[in-house]
């Protein structure tokens, strides 16, 4: 098994920063995946970012160029710096780690207001 942690949620103003970060442990091993999703009131969850195991990051085209995904040398732990934030990135993001299957973490919300 393996559970996520996440942090760094909260409420800013349009314009503004917030940093994620999501903590795996348990049954971790290195050749893992792992990402963020979020989902907004009556929406779909949706693809955030990713980073496969290989190094490859993806994004949302929504959130390209302002949002950077990164994860620690031990590949326990991955970040989501978010900037530029918009009232649309309002949601609750969720972390995942892939290996074999889904884990989810419990969601941390991010509120974007005027």
């Amino acid at each position: 098994q393996v559970q996520l942690v996440e942090s760094g949620g909260g409420l800013v103003q349009i314009g503004g920063s917030l940093r994620l970060s999501c903590a795996a442990s348990g049954s971790i091993v290195s050749d893992n995946a792992m990402g963020w999703y979020r989902q907004a009131p009556g929406k779909q969850r949706e693809l955030v970012a990713f980073i496969n195991n290989s190094g490859s990051i993806m994004y949302a085209n929504s959130v390209k160029g302002r949002f950077t995904i990164s994860r620690d040398y031990a590949k326990t732990t991955v970040y989501l710096q978010m900037n530029s934030l918009k009232p649309e990135d309002t949601a609750v993001y969720y972390c995942i780690y892939r290996k074999y299957k889904d884990y989810w973490g419990q969601g941390t919300q991010v509120t974007v207001s005027s």
